[in-house]
């Protein structure tokens, strides 16, 4: 990395420290035209970028970086979750799902965890089931697709086709990986509990998809004592609270996530928070 792209790199880092995000996100821009290479800066100005909305830049700018040479391994896992977070904010949540799965295989740690455990939640939210005829629908036309592909090839070759197998229904698929993704979350407990995040998915894994509301409520109760401004987790209690008819600690709870920093990998958006403390006062 030459010496520009290095001091305008950790120029914009300074003013990154300082919340001059604006700054930072500019000399970020001119330090990659002007060579930058290093991963620790690279993965602060994907950060940035996402924090800032801009994910298909982020996502583009990842993509580049995983050629970077001199990438340790938990920057390469950062990398990775970053991409993931990018592609799920992008429509792409099956995509960031089996890139952290992959991933995870190797070797999991905190923050895979942390990031693929709520992407579980998002993926099998009780709200979120997919249309499994449809799929099986697309499925098996591709798959007819293939078969004739591959019958025309052989033929053209003078051999007997060797043809595809066909798809596994899109219930039991979706079935075996909600089975698989309950495990790992349980397993992040057992790696780490004292992880508010991992608690937090262990709570709305049984509060969004499960449906257990009882048991969710320990695992948030356990999050948010360790951590009491965590974000998801103070809007979930504000959901007990509305039901037991407590609003004004359901206020309490939701103004109280307002000064936390918020990310692409929040349950709710700042102006989300906002817009119900507005309702609940009016």
């Amino acid at each position: 990395m030459g010496f520009m792209a290095t001091l305008k790199a950790q120029k914009a880092y300074a003013l990154h420290g300082k919340g001059q995000i604006k700054e930072a996100l500019q000399m970020y821009e001119e330090a990659v035209k002007a060579g930058l290479d290093n991963p620790r800066f690279l993965l602060s100005y994907s950060v940035l970028l996402i924090r800032s909305g801009e994910y298909e830049k982020a996502r583009d700018l990842l993509k580049k970086s995983e050629k970077v040479p001199g990438m340790n391994d938990e920057q390469k896992t950062q990398l990775f979750t970053n991409y993931a977070a990018c592609m799920y904010r992008l429509g792409s949540l099956d995509k960031g799902i089996n890139l952290l799965e992959k991933r995870a295989l190797r070797a999991p740690n905190g923050m895979l965890y942390q990031t693929l455990g709520y992407l579980y939640c998002e993926k099998f939210d009780m709200n979120h089931v997919p249309d499994f005829e449809a799929i099986d629908a697309e499925n098996m036309q591709k798959h007819a697709q293939a078969v004739e592909e591959v019958k025309a090839q052989a033929a053209a070759a003078g051999v007997e086709p060797s043809l595809p197998e066909p798809p596994t229904p899109a219930r039991d698929a979706y079935l075996a990986q909600k089975e698989r993704a309950q495990k790992f979350i349980e397993e992040s407990i057992d790696y780490d509990d004292e992880d508010t995040i991992c608690l937090d998915n262990m709570a709305q894994w049984n509060y969004r998809v499960l449906g257990n509301k009882e048991k969710a409520r320990e695992y948030f109760e356990k999050a948010i004592e360790l951590k009491d401004d965590q974000i998801d987790t103070l809007w979930f209690l504000s959901r007990y609270d509305l039901e037991e008819g407590n609003t004004a600690k359901a206020l309490e709870h939701l103004n109280k996530a307002l000064d936390s920093r918020f990310s692409p990998l929040n349950y709710k958006t700042k102006q989300d928070f906002e817009n119900e403390i507005a309702r609940l006062k009016a």
